[in-house]
């Protein structure tokens, strides 16, 4: 591998990981050019393991997404449809329970709630879907609520955020997901997605929601137009919060699937993309804990190998996913316990039922010492 390493022109690189430096941003490049992925999965899997050691997390979880009515015309999604569109949905407070209750046999610790921006929702609805799935299900966290949809909830609530957040803690909101971030890049956020908040603003949610004591997560959407150099802006800006804040959780690159979107024509990502972008965000994000592939989007297959390419976790059951399937992915819409411990433990890692703060859960906790 030494050699490998140095055909690759990546031994001071190596020097810093070995020594637990923080990597630059010219760092970062140089990494993106680097074609031998071998040698940035053996460089990722030093920070791999000295964070985490042979542990590989996963949660029991549902997934809600409860409205697919979107006002922001973003041109990589393919999940929303326009206000009064006869294809939309919203589900009521009494759906969402429903749709809990329907998972009552599952020993789930976390609900994942996110949607399209629908403009005629009024405040008490966001609120109201959270208390929906707490009246069924006390003991879950409710992770919900993307900084875009916090932006629209802010809007309609007509409070000032730091109200907000507290009535979104009172109704019981546990956590934010971290989407709606796409690339924290201005140029992309021109082209793809204007109607959204700006990177800096998003950031600046961020940072808010990690004020009030809520730990969110954060992700990178990548594959479409986006350059290295943007990758690495991107990488840099959320590192740049996490050490002022430090309320990431987990990173989470999102391969783009363009298909029945408006960029159909571009190629999907391939796996070798896949574990490259995990690969390099270990490597860059030293201050995040946890690293995610999500086998939604990459194929479990793919999960599998990342998990000696950088990643720690590979989220959960899931149960219901609705906005990558209608961008054509052709994975499971869930998958069991039994499942996904199996494919952990194929890969030589020990699979850690956590739950959405990274606790072990029951019978893990053992391992996870």
């Amino acid at each position: 591998m030494q050699a490998a390493i140095a055909r690759a022109g990546l031994e001071e690189i190596h020097r810093k990981v070995e020594e637990g430096q923080r990597l630059s941003g010219d760092d970062g490049l140089r990494l993106y050019a680097c074609h031998d992925i071998n040698v940035l999965g053996y460089l990722a899997n030093i920070v791999r393991e000295r964070k985490n050691g042979n542990r590989c997390f996963y949660v029991r979880n549902l997934h809600i997404n409860y409205t697919n009515v979107c006002n922001k015309d973003c041109k990589f999604c393919a999940f929303y449809v326009r206000l009064n569109d006869p294809a939309g949905y919203t589900l009521s407070p009494e759906d969402v329970r429903r749709r809990v209750e329907e998972q009552m046999h599952e020993p789930i610790t976390e609900v994942h709630m996110v949607a399209g921006i629908n403009p005629r929702l009024p405040y008490a609805y966001y609120l109201d879907i959270i208390r929906a799935v707490k009246s069924v299900r006390p003991d879950v966290m409710v992770k919900a609520y993307t900084m875009i949809e916090i932006a629209e909830i802010v809007r309609v609530a007509r409070k000032p955020l730091e109200e907000v957040w507290a009535d979104l803690k009172d109704a019981g909101l546990g956590s934010l997901p971290g989407g709606g971030a796409e690339l924290l890049c201005d140029r992309v956020h021109r082209e793809l997605f204007h109607l959204k908040q700006t990177p800096a603003e998003w950031l600046a949610m961020a940072r808010s929601a990690h004020q009030a004591g809520l730990r969110s997560n954060a992700t990178m959407l990548y594959g479409h137009i986006e350059t290295h150099a943007e990758r690495v802006e991107h990488l840099l800006r959320l590192r740049e919060v996490q050490d002022e804040t430090g309320g990431f959780l987990t990173y989470i690159p999102l391969a783009f699937h363009p298909e029945n979107t408006e960029m159909a024509d571009l190629p999907a990502t391939t796996g070798l993309d896949d574990l490259k972008q995990l690969a390099i965000a270990r490597l860059m994000l030293d201050n995040f804990d946890h690293i995610k592939s999500f086998w939604i989007m990459v194929t479990p297959q793919i999960s599998q190998v990342s998990l000696w390419f950088g990643a720690d976790d590979i989220d959960g059951t899931i149960i219901r996913e609705e906005i990558t399937h209608a961008a054509g992915a052709r994975t499971p819409q869930g998958l069991t316990q039994s499942q996904l411990t199996a494919m952990i433990r194929e890969t030589g890692r020990v699979p850690v039922e956590r739950d959405p703060l990274y606790r072990p859960v029951g019978d893990h906790a053992e391992a996870a010492a």
